[in-house]
């Protein structure tokens, strides 16, 4: 297995301790996994997370054994999504990807003894990315920041004293009076 650290939001580490909690005292396989994971975790939170970082619900790349990319969303069961869609945590692969960083690999054992080298080639989309960008374009603008958005266009000749000279004033003919 790897030694290398991974980063997890709170969330998933509360997620993965839960799911470590069930699984002691029984022949689980993910168990050594899951335990690797959680000890060697630096949890953030969830603002705090890089956007290179898989964690549940990104949209992710991923190589096994340096052979063809494969694209897939990390979720925490099976959900009802089209086949090939998603890959849950409570599978091998996708806990092994679950707080990689771009380009860092994860090594896990198979029941038959052969290993997988499981690289995280790309993270595509990752929900606290999302809402950090979504929250920056909706956060109430400055003053300073709505004026900037004003722009001036060249090319516009009005002559302004010909438009206040054709205004009307108190003193013309408004037509006949009512009665």
């Amino acid at each position: 297995m790897s030694n290398m650290r991974t980063i997890l939001t709170t969330k998933d580490f509360m997620t993965l301790e839960v799911m470590y909690k069930r699984c002691l005292g029984c022949t689980d396989p993910l168990a050594l996994i899951l335990k690797k994971k959680i000890d060697s975790a630096h949890v953030v939170f969830p603002d705090d997370l890089p956007g290179d970082v898989a964690s549940l619900n990104s949209r992710v790349a991923f190589s096994v054994n340096e052979r063809n990319i494969d694209t897939r969303v990390l979720t925490h069961e099976h959900i009802n999504y089209p086949v090939g869609f998603s890959l849950p945590v409570t599978t091998r692969r996708g806990l092994a990807l679950l707080g990689l960083v771009e380009g860092q690999a994860f090594v896990v054992s198979n029941a038959d003894g052969s290993e997988e080298r499981i690289i995280l080639e790309k993270v595509f989309f990752q929900p606290q990315a999302a809402r950090r960008e979504w929250e920056a374009m909706n956060r109430p603008k400055t003053p300073a920041e709505r004026r900037s958005a004003l722009k001036v266009l060249p090319g516009g000749n009005c002559d302004f004293r010909y438009l206040l000279r054709s205004a009307p004033n108190d003193r013309a003919d408004r037509g006949p009076s009512t009665a």
